[in-house]
């Protein structure tokens, strides 16, 4: 004779069906949407997540004949021979400064842009400025570089052709580890300004033009206007993006200051990301697990950061990535 079941079991086992059903529901309803969705998930989990696999080289000898799971054990020490080394706090001195720097006086550049090409009259002007800041962000960084070095090249460089105009030497600016970060951020300004302003465009085109019209019957002028209205309007999308380049403090750039690096101008210039790639591939010795570990410090920080910043900014406002 067949035992009855509890009541408890029934239900749970009714309800679960019933989430199976809306669920099958849902997907026959909407399975475009899906679809679409399965492409950009397939390239992340293959791209992105496969790969995490191969961070456990960090914390073994690896050696190719015996691959990664064979490979020997070693914990932290290449961790601790990269905290012990003595380019440690160079590569950490050069990579933040130069970070904070960029950050300091780039992230303001494209609000201000934004902002003074809202209140444009002019749509042929307004257009026209979009385009010339906008251009420069299709250079090439190789290209990029090669023209910064040509304008300041101490024989040729049209600088130095202004300097000796004005009766004054001419400087090999590349020459002058002083020089390199100031050169390697404002360089990136002048191409990345214009595509940095797109967004707070946008941004500013969502502000309800009613509060501008009342702030304008009301006697405001264009700075009270920008300030009370403008900027708590783009707040949002202005935190959003600290938050996200907050995050990649560490990661500065490799190529772009690879090809800028020289002997002379090493001391201020070498970052974490040049030095991962001269020791991990550029070096005669073969020697992975060194870098991996190095790069996966840098990844290990950087997401600190990221949650740091995100939570300062949830508690501060309402305005986060989570």
């Amino acid at each position: 004779m067949a035992k009855e079941m509890p009541q408890s079991t029934l239900f749970y086992g009714h309800k679960k069906e019933s989430e199976l059903s809306r669920l099958g529901m849902r997907f026959s309803k909407c399975w475009q949407l899906y679809v679409l969705f399965l492409l950009p998930l397939i390239y992340i989990i293959t791209f992105k997540y496969v790969p995490m696999y191969g961070a456990q080289i960090a914390f073994r000898d690896y050696r190719f004949t015996e691959g990664i799971v064979n490979s020997p054990w070693v914990g932290f020490k290449h961790f601790e021979r990269f905290f012990r080394s003595h380019e440690f706090w160079k590569l950490i001195k050069n990579t933040v400064g130069i970070s904070l720097y960029n950050l300091a006086a780039g992230f303001p550049f494209p609000i201000i842009l934004a902002i003074m090409l809202n209140y444009a009259r002019s749509e042929r002007f307004k257009k026209t400025v979009q385009m010339v800041t906008y251009a420069p962000y299709f250079i090439s960084t190789v290209v990029m570089v090669s023209m910064v070095l040509q304008f300041l090249s101490p024989r040729v460089g049209i600088v130095n052709v202004i300097r000796e105009l004005l009766g004054l030497e001419r400087v090999n600016y590349m020459g002058v580890p002083e020089y390199f970060k100031s050169i390697y951020v404002w360089s990136g300004i002048w191409q990345y300004t214009g595509y940095g302003a797109i967004i707070y465009l946008a941004a500013l085109a969502s502000i309800d033009p009613t509060l501008h019209e009342a702030a304008i019957v009301d006697g405001a002028n264009k700075f009270y206007r920008v300030w009370y209205i403008d900027l708590p309007g783009i707040l949002p999308t202005i935190v959003i993006l600290l938050i996200l380049n907050t995050g990649q403090i560490l990661n500065t750039g490799f190529e772009k200051i690879l090809l800028m690096q020289n002997p002379l101008n090493l001391r201020t210039s070498e970052v974490i990301d040049t030095f991962v790639y001269k020791v991990g591939l550029a070096s005669q010795t073969i020697n992975y697990s060194y870098p991996a570990a190095v790069g996966l410090f840098k990844s290990v920080v950087n997401l600190f950061l990221i949650v740091t910043v995100n939570r300062i900014a949830k508690k501060i406002g309402e305005t986060s990535l989570w």
